[in-house]
């Protein structure tokens, strides 16, 4: 592929003056989330921040977990009107754009640096695995609850028994976590944090540049990615390692576009030593290291030299570290569990009632369904492999990663983000495409923010009494954004065909967006 100049530097300069509304609108809409977080993040019990008196008072009271949830949810919607009207008012991504989405990226990110842990506690679970590689043990094999005081740390009790999911290099930096701040379960948050931040910002430079070689905007596909709120928050917020595998992902896909083959198999090799899952993108590495046109002989020699390139780096990092290919057993595993909005995990729950209706067992039927899934991924993943044009190869690599994904029994909202920047820098239109991201962001919003919420055991009736409080507030919102607030409703209108359109009135263009 050849670098070409996206086609937002042949349009006229955005203007400076009304994309400041949104921006300041998602940072209140972050400090909100910041703020909210106090009352209903994750603390580790062990935290000194349990024994300040503010944090007693708003997380051990009624009226201060109502609040901080009422807060927190509100913050959520706020930031994702931001997220849309910013989108609204860089229509036709006029030259300058990029440098807006990037402003909006910092300004969104910086307020929740310093929030506790929301939407997931995962990363409670990072400062137990840098323990068990500090006390000699082997996360592969031994679950967290091996070591004395694991639960005190924050973990979920899922975690107790189950391996690390993570690749070794990623063990690497649990240890240095571990080695720098101890067991000070703040302190580790916060590096965890800024490692995850890292990530985000690998995003932020390399989106643009893959969308450059589609001759896609730029600044579109940052602003439907990086800027996206359920990204910021499931990234920073949370601390997901998720944002580190994917940056370093998107940086080895671009060196590999553009024929720079060993540091972009390197940058690839980073990134499963993060998450196993990326080895996916093997096949696709090579084939864009290969170049277009090249002939099957050629396509093969660089599949070797991608995959001999790859195993040899993971077999120094095993061999450094002591736990070899301990990771590639854990990822062929086939997990525990489903969830009802995964297609897997819905079609066990339909099946399921059905015979548990007429007294036959189900225990046999998860497993059954999620074999099927990884046969299917595999098969799909194979074909993406070998048909299609190589002008449509990552397009083709975000399908092969959206099979794995799709079928797998379970979905967490932040899997979606492994997604959306691969799709993004490929094109995405202003149609059903960019509806079905704003319903799936939305959604996914909606789920964490009530999902995942923090309740003294003390304060009976509760849960789930809040979390029906998050939910409505969400659904208010939603239908608000959608169907009532005058500058936003447009923007769902404008994504549905012309003949559903009727009836919901004329698609009014945003008269704070300069004609151009």
């Amino acid at each position: 592929m050849n670098h070409v100049r996206s086609s937002a530097e042949t349009k006229p300069r955005a203007g400076r003056g009304p994309h400041l509304s949104p921006l300041i609108q998602g940072t209140i809409g972050s400090v909100m989330i910041l703020l909210g977080s106090y009352a209903i993040g994750w603390l580790a019990s062990a935290s000194p921040l349990n024994r300040y008196p503010l944090l007693i008072a708003i997380r051990t009271e009624y009226s201060g977990v109502i609040t901080g949830t009422v807060v927190l949810t509100l913050g959520c919607w706020i930031l994702f009107r931001a997220w849309l009207r910013l989108g609204q008012q860089l229509a036709g991504w006029p030259e300058g754009s990029l440098a807006v989405v990037k402003k909006a990226v910092w300004a969104w990110s910086i307020p929740m640096l310093a929030a506790l842990p929301i939407f997931s506690r995962d990363v409670f679970a990072y400062i137990g695995q840098g323990r068990l590689v500090a006390a000699g043990q082997d996360p592969y094999v031994d679950g967290i609850s091996t070591l004395n005081n694991w639960f005190q740390l924050g973990a979920d009790i899922t975690w107790a028994e189950s391996e690390t999911p993570y690749g070794p290099l990623y063990l690497n930096v649990e240890y240095w976590v571990n080695r720098l701040v101890g067991t000070s379960p703040d302190a580790s948050v916060l590096l965890f944090r800024l490692v995850a931040f890292l990530g985000v910002i690998l995003c932020m430079v390399y989106v643009p540049k893959i969308a450059a070689l589609h001759k896609v905007s730029g600044a579109k596909a940052t602003w439907i990615s990086v800027a996206n709120p359920l990204f910021l928050i499931s990234f920073v917020a949370s601390a997901h390692n998720d944002s580190l595998m994917i940056g370093l992902a998107l940086a080895g896909t671009y060196y590999a576009a553009t024929r720079r083959g060993v540091l972009g198999v390197v940058l690839i090799a980073a990134s499963i030593g993060v998450k196993p899952i990326t080895l996916v993108l093997l096949p696709f590495i090579g084939l864009l290291w290969a170049g277009s046109g090249a002939s099957w002989g050629r396509k093969i020699r660089y599949w070797v030299y991608t995959a001999g390139l790859v195993g040899i780096i993971m077999a120094i990092i095993g061999w450094a570290n002591g736990y070899g290919f301990g990771w590639l057993t854990v990822m062929l595993g086939t997990g525990t569990g489903a969830v009802v909005f995964a297609p897997v995990g819905a079609l066990n729950s339909v099946l399921s009632g059905a015979l548990a209706t007429i007294g036959l067992p189900t225990d046999w039927l998860l497993p059954i369904l999620k074999l099927i899934g990884r046969l299917a991924s595999v098969g799909l993943v194979l074909v993406l492999i070998f048909k299609g044009k190589h002008s449509h190869l990552i397009q083709r690599m975000a399908l092969a990663f959206s099979a794995l994904v799709v079928l797998s029994p379970i979905i967490q909202p932040w899997y979606i983000l492994w997604l959306l920047p691969f799709f993004a820098v490929t094109g995405i239109r202003d149609d059903w495409q960019l509806l079905w991201v704003y319903f799936t962001t939305a959604f996914f919003i909606a789920f964490g923010a009530a999902d995942q919420i923090f309740i003294w055991q003390f304060l009976s009736g509760l849960d789930p009494w809040v979390k029906h409080l998050s939910t409505g507030i969400s659904w208010a919102a939603m239908a608000y954004l959608a169907f009532g607030d005058p500058r936003t409703k447009p923007l769902f209108a404008a994504t549905l065909p012309a003949r559903l359109r009727r009836g919901t009135g004329p698609v009014h263009r945003d008269p704070e967006v300069p004609t151009t």
